[in-house]
């Protein structure tokens, strides 16, 4: 096994995610990368021509914030208790479904890790958690940490 996928969020399931792929990484000698995934579907909403024009600035905030603000803040934590020493971390944050995206990601690596519960809210107790989708359809093995 050469590298491990982590999907977070501001979730506390996500920081105990990610603990456990760096601290299996460094036994290991893994590559990890970090990953957050905006919901996002262009279909989701009614879009003008106005927010059409305005997406690709949106989107590149989104970006911006998730990157500081989710993958960063937990990388942070990570380091200071010195779970990233030695260990080759990379970051990615994407627009999407999260499963859909974490599944397609995963497919260059050996392994994905994800929290059992995270962001959630009343969608998923009626369509499922990001966590069912991926151990269902992923083409790699899913660990899935309580």
């Amino acid at each position: 096994m050469d590298s491990v996928l982590v999907g977070v969020d501001r979730s506390d399931g996500s920081r105990r995610a990610l603990r456990y792929a760096l601290n299996r990484a460094r036994v290991n000698s893994w590559q990890v990368t970090v990953a957050n995934v905006i919901n996002w579907s262009r279909y989701s909403t009614f879009h003008t021509h106005e927010d059409n024009e305005m997406r690709p600035v949106k989107s590149k905030q989104e970006i911006e914030r998730a990157q500081a603000e989710i993958i960063d803040a937990l990388l942070s934590e990570a380091m200071a208790e010195g779970l990233t020493e030695g260990i080759e971390v990379t970051t990615v944050v994407r627009h999407g479904r999260p499963s859909e995206v974490l599944s397609k990601m995963g497919r260059k690596h050996d392994l994905i890790v994800v929290g059992r519960t995270g962001d959630s809210n009343l969608k998923v107790a009626i369509f499922g958690s990001t966590a069912s989708r991926l151990v269902q359809h992923a083409s790699v093995p899913v660990v899935v940490v309580p």
